[in-house]
């Protein structure tokens, strides 16, 4: 099982905004695929950046190919939805996790 993570800095003032478009809108268009599974957000309460709020999206994935496939046919639109609507005030990192049991 693969952890798949964005991080994501959010601008000061944005944070509410965000946190919205990110449960009404981002995370029930990923679970009409059904690749990605249990999602996640949390605060990112270390590494504390000035002028902006850090959080982190994780999804459960069986495997990099089928992580690669989504992002291909979902991925990339809502990332471009993304920029849309936040422009320059939200910018994620992605980081893929391979659990260790």
């Amino acid at each position: 099982m693969l952890i798949y993570n964005t991080t994501y800095h959010v601008e000061e003032g944005q944070e509410k905004y965000f946190l919205v478009w990110m449960q009404e809108y981002y995370l029930p268009e990923v679970a009409k695929n059904g690749t990605l599974t249990a999602p996640r957000i949390a605060r990112i309460l270390s590494h504390i950046e000035e002028g902006s709020i850090c959080f982190s999206v994780q999804f459960e994935v069986e495997d990099s190919a089928k992580l690669h496939r989504w992002h291909q046919e979902q991925g990339v639109k809502l990332n471009e939805e993304l920029l849309k609507t936040f422009k320059d005030k939200a910018i994620g990192f992605p980081t893929l996790m391979e659990v260790i049991e």
